[in-house]
């Protein structure tokens, strides 16, 4: 299938986004396979579908989605609409009452309990159901400023989505027994929430409201990173790409104190990744044998081929 305007738009995009020549291969043997599926999907269902994609920080996620939808949107003319479910973030004053009432350590976005999950549902349903000439904002987080950026900034879709695609590092995630709460897995846990108050409350929240949520989703893929060593490793990168964008030095302070442009230390990411690190090794040693598309990510950030299972 590699027609001159496949090829064209591939080069486009791997120009766009600095990526390397080589990038294309993994388009061609990884990314596309993904996109013919999708389609299938769609038309098997003949409906608007919601694609989850799943994968710890730093394991290209953003990079695989934006493939996705340019291939759904211009070679298959399938609208295409993506989001990330970090942009569904609580605002930093809702973060703070959250804190306030619940536990401290709830001030920090990224866990299951810091999203807003009725403004996620709001978005798929306008996604979904919108006519030709309806405009659906979606939402845009400032993890710079750590609060949601002002709705004028927010992109707009037009027209009805046939794709969603949804893309986080918890999208899927499963809650835990209760019994392997009991033994903190990091340092944070152990000194800042010993009765286990906060691992508890994203537990339930996984349960409850976030389950509920990702049972939308009618293909979840995943991209699976070899380690927690990796992620950190890849989470650094990001931070370090970030300020180059933005040109901004870090702040002092802990990595709850996120004024305005507030950029993280090499330190205070170590102890940002402490918050994820019990959901992503879940989701690392749980959701391989579930999802519908399973793709292995090596230290080198390079992509197995798609392991895809037909469930439609």
């Amino acid at each position: 299938m590699a027609t001159p305007e496949l090829s064209s738009l591939i080069q486009k995009l791997i120009e766009r986004e600095s990526l390397p020549d080589t990038y294309a291969d993994t388009v061609r043997k990884v990314i596309l396979p993904l996109a013919q599926h999708i389609q299938s999907l769609r038309q098997e269902r003949h409906r608007p579908v919601l694609i989850g994609i799943n994968g710890a920080q730093g394991t290209g996620k953003s990079t695989l989605t934006l493939f996705l939808r340019e291939l759904l949107s211009v070679l298959y003319r399938v609208p295409t609409a993506s989001f990330s479910i970090d942009d569904l973030y609580l605002t930093r004053a809702e973060r703070e009452q959250l804190a306030s009432e619940r536990h401290p350590l709830l001030i920090t976005r990224g866990v299951p309990g810091t999203h807003d999950l009725a403004l996620g549902r709001q978005l798929l349903e306008r996604l979904t159901s919108a006519t030709a000439d309806t405009e659906t904002l979606i939402p845009a987080f400032d993890k710079a400023r750590d609060d949601r950026a002002p709705e004028k900034d927010w992109p707009v879709f037009r027209g009805r989505a046939e794709v969603v695609l949804m893309e986080g590092w918890c999208v899927g995630a499963l809650p835990e027994d209760i019994e392997s709460l009991e033994l903190p897995v990091n340092a944070l846990e152990q000194q800042e929430d010993a009765d286990g108050t906060w691992r508890g409350y994203v537990n339930h929240c996984l349960k409850t409201g976030y389950r509920e949520f990702f049972a939308q989703i009618d293909c979840l893929i995943m991209l699976k990173a070899p380690s927690m060593e990796s992620v950190l490793e890849w989470r650094t990168l990001q931070e370090h790409k970030l300020k180059a964008k933005k040109s901004v030095a870090p702040e002092q302070g802990n990595s709850e104190d996120q004024s305005p442009a507030r950029l993280m230390s090499d330190d205070q990411i170590v102890r940002f990744i402490m918050h994820y690190e019990r959901v992503t090794r879940a989701c690392l040693a749980e959701l391989p044998s579930k999802v519908d598309a399973l793709i292995h990510v090596d230290e080198g950030h390079h992509f197995s081929e798609p392991m895809i299972r037909q469930r439609f």
